[in-house]
């Protein structure tokens, strides 16, 4: 049974909370909020990536980030993906650095605040949230880019920036 989530934090074009709108009332074309994102690598430099169920409103099936999460009422960045990186891929008590932020515009409108962290769990001992990720990978940058460059349909718009971004 679905739950019913709070509603997502609306911000102006400087990042500024203005209001708050449920996850379907969103205006994609006009409403701006906020996401946090976690670029996670191991000791050997891999990054993982996590593919969006098919059930997804917004890219199911596509790959992306190891986690990220629209920021809901009373969240900061740091909470929200502190409860992100728990509820998608079962870990806590993970150290980690704020990354940059970065505002995309197409095709929605949102701030993402990046964040990293390393760890060397192998991804079939992580803890999958079924309703948000299909599964999980280790991949090297090369390997990522290369695919990106190959298949762009398989990756969440923007990816090859964000690799760009880390790189």
């Amino acid at each position: 049974m679905d739950t019913i989530k709070p509603p997502c934090q609306i911000v102006d074009a400087n990042d500024n909370l203005i209001g708050h709108k449920m996850r379907g009332n969103i205006d994609a074309e006009h409403d701006y909020y906020r996401v946090s994102a976690l670029w996670l690598t191991n000791l050997s430099g891999d990054i993982l990536i996590a593919q969006r169920v098919l059930t997804k409103k917004n890219d199911p099936g596509k790959w992306g980030p190891a986690v990220a999460g629209t920021l809901e009422e009373g969240d900061t960045y740091e909470t929200n993906i502190r409860k992100e990186i728990l509820e998608e891929i079962g870990l806590s008590d993970i150290e980690l650095s704020v990354g940059p932020k970065v505002l995309t515009t197409s095709p929605r409108h949102y701030f993402s605040q990046w964040f990293t962290a390393s760890c060397d769990i192998p991804a079939s001992d992580l803890k999958l949230q079924a309703e948000e990720v299909a599964q999980v990978a280790w991949i090297s940058k090369d390997n990522l880019i290369n695919d990106i460059s190959t298949n762009p349909d398989r990756y969440l718009a923007g990816m090859i920036d964000t690799v760009n971004l880390f790189s």
